[in-house]
C-alpha cells in the first residue's frame, strides 16, 4: 500500500492511485514541463482512513493513523516545509466528459504540518459535498467506485495567474489559444471573482485579440497561512509581458500535443517564470470550424442538419443510421456513380458522436453509365404501380412477422438477433427506391418542361401538391380524431386504430432509432389532435391549381396530355413519400427489441442506447457474462454525452451564412411565397406540438413529416435548418403559407408571443407593430 509518493513518480497510468490531477501533473513533470515540486497523498491513504464513510462531516472527523501522519510530515519536510497548495484529485476526473471542475476543494497557502493534515482531510471530505454527489448522480457515476487523492505542491506566490485553453472554447478553433489572467493568485480567475484580462494567442504567441479585465478582487497569500481577498480598484492593470505570453502559448501547444487532445490548464507567473499547476482535457469543446464549403457540400449539409436534430447514440450509429434512410441514400447514390454524399458524415470520439462533417461526394467510373441506367429503370418501373411489386409484399410479410414477435418471451440468443433481422428486412425497400425513383424523376421533369413551354412554370409546385399519400391519409385520420374529440364515444377505439396504422412515424428524425415513435409517445399525437380541434384546418390547394390550368386550355388533347403528366408527377411524389412511410415500418420493432435487451442488462433499459450493436451481439448469456466492462462503457459514454449536451454538431453559420438583413430579426432562404403576420410560437420538439394556436408563426429547429398537421393551423413557418426543397418548404407551399428556411438561429432570436411578419418571398422575418 502506497500512502504518499513524490509527484514526479506518477504518470497517466496511475489514475487509480493519484487521481486525474495528480497523474497529469506527474506526467508533465516527467515530460520536462515547469510544474512546482510536490507529492501525492494517494487513494490508498483515503481508503485507509475513510473506507465506509459517505458524508463530509464523517470524513473530516476521521482520525488519521500515525503511519500516514508520519508519511505526510516526511514528504512535507522533504519539500522544504513552508507554504503549500493542497488540491483534490478524484479518480473520476479521468472519465471522458467529466471535467469535475470545482467539484472538490483546493486550499492555498497552507502552512505547517497540522494545517496540512487538516487540509488533506477537508479535501477528502469534499468528495461528499452536495454539489459533488449531485454531479456524480447526474453523470451516473457509482459513488462507491470513486476515490480521491490529494496533490500537495510548493506554493507559488504569483504576481499573476489564470487559466489557459489550448483551443478556443467558444469557436472550437484549434489554431488559437485562449488565456485569462489577473493579478495575484489564480483563485480569483478560476472562481469567477474577477473580470480577467482575455488574450487570444497564436501558437507562436502573437496576440490576435485582447480585452482588458477589471481586477475587482485580488487574492493573495498571508504570512501565517491562508489567503486574503483584497478589493481591487476595478481598472485594467498591466498586461502580461510579451515574453510570458509567448511562453504560455508554447507551453499550451506542447501540453496539448503531449496529451494528444486540447487541454484546460491553470498557470502562475512569478519572477519572470511560468509554472503549470493543472492540466486536464478540455470539455464541452465545439468541433473545429469546417472552413469553406463548396455549393454541393452546403446543399448536402442543409439536408443532413435537418435530419440530425439530436446527437445520435452509439446504438444509432450501428443500427438505423447506416441501414435506415441515410444508408438507403448512400446505396442509391453509389448505384448511380456517386460516393461520399451520405457516408462518414458523423464523427465519433470517446464512443460518442462528436460532430457533423461536411460530406465529400465524388463520382466513380460507374457514373458514366448513369444516363443509361436511369432511363432504363424509368421505362421499366412505373411509380404509379410500385405497390404491385412482389418485393413490396414480401417486405410487408416480413415486417408483419417481426411485429408479431413476443420479444419479452424470447430467449436471449433469439432476442439479440432481432435487431439484425430487422435491419436486413428493410433492404428490399432500398432496392425498390433505386428502381422506381428514376421514373418519378422523369415524370416530374416532363411536367416541368411542358409547363415551361407554355410559360406556366410557376404552377409546378402547386400542381404536384395534390398527390394522395400516406402522410395525407395520416392527416385525414388526425382530423377525424379531432372531430370526434377525446371525450367522444369512439375516440379511444379510433386512437388505437390510428396508432396501429401510423404509430411507426418518427417524432424527431427518421435517421435514428433512439427517439420515440408516435406509438412510443402518444402524447405527441394528442398534441396534434388538440391543435386540429381548435379550428377548421387549412386544406392543400393542388386540385384547385389543376382545375385552373385545365380551364385555361382550349385543346382537349392538350388538356388530356397535361392531366396525364400531372397525375404521373403526383404518382412520383406519392412514391417518394409513401416508400419512406413503409421503409420506416420496422422502426418500432427495432426500438422495442433494443429496449428489451436493455431491460435484461440494466436498471434503466435506455442505457442500452450507449452501447454498439456488436457489443450486444457479443454477449452470449447475460446471466453469466461479466458485464462490468459494458457498464463502465455506458457510464463513460453517458458522461461524454452529458458534456456535449450544449455543443452543436456543426455551427449552422457555416451552412447558412448570415445575409444582409437590414432591420430584419431573422433571415434565411425563401421557401414558400407570401407574407403573414402573427405571434411567434417556438416549438422545439414534438412534445410541444400542443402549444401551437391557430394563427401562430411556427418557429422550430427542424421538421419532418410528423410536423405536417401543424402547417394546417400556422400562419407561417420559420425553421433553423433546411432549404427550399426540404419537407417543411414543400408542405408550406402545399398549404399556401409563407416559409423561411435555414435561418440558423430563429429559435434563439425569436421569443414566444412576439408579433412578427414573415416574408416568404424575401426570406425575412421582421418585427410587426405591437397592438394594444
Amino acid at each position: 500500500m502506497k500512502l504518499v509518493a513524490p509527484l514526479r513518480s506518477f504518470g497517466r497510468a496511475d489514475l487509480a492511485l493519484a487521481g486525474g490531477k495528480g497523474a497529469n501533473l506527474g506526467e508533465l513533470m516527467a515530460g520536462g514541463f515547469p510544474v512546482p515540486d510536490g507529492f501525492v497523498v494517494t487513494t490508498d491513504a483515503y481508503a485507509l482512513v475513510a473506507a465506509g464513510l459517505s458524508t463530509r462531516e464523517a470524513v473530516e472527523r476521521a482520525e488519521v493513523p500515525a503511519e500516514l501522519r508520519r508519511a505526510v510530515a516526511g514528504a512535507y519536510a522533504e519539500l522544504g516545509g513552508g507554504p503549500v497548495a493542497v488540491r483534490s484529485s478524484a479518480t473520476a476526473e479521468d472519465l471522458p466528459g467529466a471535467a469535475f471542475a470545482g467539484q472538490q476543494d483546493t486550499y492555498l497557502n497552507v502552512v505547517g504540518e497540522e494545517a496540512l493534515v487538516d487540509a488533506v482531510r477537508r479535501c477528502w471530505g469534499s468528495l461528499w459535498t452536495d454539489r459533488a454527489v449531485a454531479y456524480r448522480d447526474k453523470l451516473g457515476i457509482d459513488h462507491g467506485e470513486v476515490r480521491i487523492a490529494v496533490v500537495v505542491q510548493r506554493m507559488v506566490e504569483a504576481e499573476a495567474a489564470g487559466v489557459m485553453f489550448s483551443a478556443d472554447p467558444v469557436t472550437g478553433e484549434r489554431g488559437h489559444l485562449v488565456v485569462d489572467a489577473s493579478t495575484g493568485l489564480g483563485e480569483a480567475v478560476v472562481s469567477g471573482l474577477v473580470t480577467p484580462d482575455h488574450y487570444v494567442l497564436t501558437p507562436g504567441g502573437e496576440v490576435k485579440d485582447f480585452r482588458p479585465g477589471r481586477r475587482e478582487v485580488i487574492v493573495r497569500g498571508t504570512a501565517g497561512g491562508g489567503v486574503v481577498h483584497e478589493s481591487g480598484d476595478g481598472t485594467p492593470g498591466e498586461r502580461l509581458p510579451d515574453a510570458a505570453l509567448r511562453e504560455l502559448a508554447g507551453l499550451g501547444t506542447r501540453v496539448a500535443a503531449h496529451f494528444g487532445r486540447p487541454q484546460d490548464m491553470e498557470w502562475t507567473y512569478a519572477g519572470g517564470r511560468i509554472s503549470l499547476v493543472q492540466a486536464r482535457p478540455m470539455t464541452a469543446l465545439p468541433p473545429p470550424p469546417v472552413g469553406r464549403l463548396n455549393p454541393l457540400q452546403r446543399k448536402l449539409l442543409t439536408v443532413l442538419l435537418e435530419y440530425v436534430p439530436v446527437r445520435p447514440y452509439p446504438i444509432d450509429m450501428t443500427t438505423w443510421a447506416p441501414h435506415g434512410p441515410a444508408g438507403l441514400m448512400a446505396k442509391m447514390t453509389a448505384y448511380f456513380g456517386l460516393r461520399g454524399a451520405f457516408e462518414g458524415f458523423l464523427e465519433e470520439r470517446d464512443g460518442v458522436v462528436y460532430r457533423l462533417n461536411p460530406p465529400r461526394p465524388h463520382p466513380t467510373l460507374r457514373v458514366l453509365g448513369t444516363p443509361y441506367r436511369f432511363l432504363a429503370k424509368a421505362r421499366r418501373y412505373d411509380p404509379a404501380r410500385w405497390t404491385e411489386d412482389p418485393r413490396f409484399h414480401a417486405f410487408l410479410r416480413t415486417n408483419r412477422e417481426l411485429t408479431e414477435l413476443d420479444l419479452a418471451a424470447l430467449p436471449w440468443q433469439e432476442l439479440v438477433r432481432v435487431p439484425r433481422r430487422t435491419l436486413d428486412a428493410v433492404q428490399p425497400m432500398a432496392d425498390l427506391r433505386i428502381d422506381y425513383l428514376p421514373g418519378a424523376g422523369r415524370a416530374l421533369l416532363r411536367l416541368l418542361s411542358a409547363l415551361k413551354l407554355r410559360r406556366r412554370g410557376k404552377l409546378f409546385g402547386a400542381l404536384i401538391t395534390g398527390a394522395r399519400t400516406r402522410t395525407s391519409d395520416a392527416n385525414d385520420a388526425l382530423e377525424e380524431l379531432a372531430a370526434e374529440g377525446p371525450d367522444g364515444a369512439r375516440f379511444e377505439e379510433m386512437f388505437r386504430a390510428f396508432l396501429a396504422e401510423y404509430g411507426h412515424r418518427e417524432t424527431a428524425t427518421p435517421l435514428l432509432v433512439t427517439p420515440p415513435t408516435w406509438a412510443d409517445a402518444p402524447d405527441t399525437v394528442l398534441g396534434l389532435v388538440k391543435v386540429l380541434a381548435a379550428g377548421p384546418p387549412r386544406k392543400a390547394s393542388g386540385d384547385d391549381a389543376l382545375d385552373r390550368l385545365l380551364a385555361s386550355l382550349k385543346s382537349p388533347r392538350t388538356k388530356a396530355r397535361l392531366d396525364r403528366l400531372v397525375r404521373a408527377a403526383r404518382a412520383g411524389v406519392a412514391f417518394r413519400e409513401d416508400s419512406h412511410f413503409y421503409f420506416t415500418k420496422p422502426l418500432p420493432v427495432l426500438r422495442r427489441s433494443l429496449l428489451e435487451l436493455g431491460r435484461r442488462l440494466f436498471d434503466d433499459p435506455q442505457d442500452v442506447f450507449h452501447l454498439r450493436l456488436e457489443e450486444l451481439e457479443a454477449i452470449t448469456d447475460p446471466d453469466t457474462a461479466d458485464l462490468r466492462a459494458l457498464r463502465s462503457a455506458v457510464t463513460a459514454r453517458a458522461a461524454k454525452r452529458e458534456e456535449l449536451a450544449g455543443v452543436r454538431l456543426i455551427d449552422p453559420r457555416a451552412i447558412y451564412p448570415a445575409p444582409a438583413t437590414g432591420d430584419a430579426l431573422v433571415a434565411g432562404a425563401p421557401a414558400s411565397a407570401g407574407t403573414a403576420t402573427g405571434p411567434v410560437k417556438v416549438i422545439r420538439d414534438p412534445s410541444e406540438f400542443g402549444k401551437l394556436d391557430g394563427g401562430d408563426v411556427l418557429v422550430c429547429p427542424y421538421t419532418n413529416p410528423s410536423w405536417t398537421p401543424l402547417f394546417q393551423r400556422a400562419a407561417a413557418v420559420v425553421v433553423d435548418a433546411g432549404g427550399s426543397a426540404s419537407h417543411a418548404a414543400i408542405v408550406a407551399r402545399e398549404y399556401g403559407i409563407p416559409a423561411v428556411m435555414g435561418t440558423g438561429d430563429g429559435t434563439a432570436v425569436l421569443a414566444d408571443g412576439r408579433l412578427v411578419t414573415v416574408d416568404g418571398d424575401a426570406g425575412l422575418v421582421t418585427a410587426a407593430p405591437q397592438h394594444g
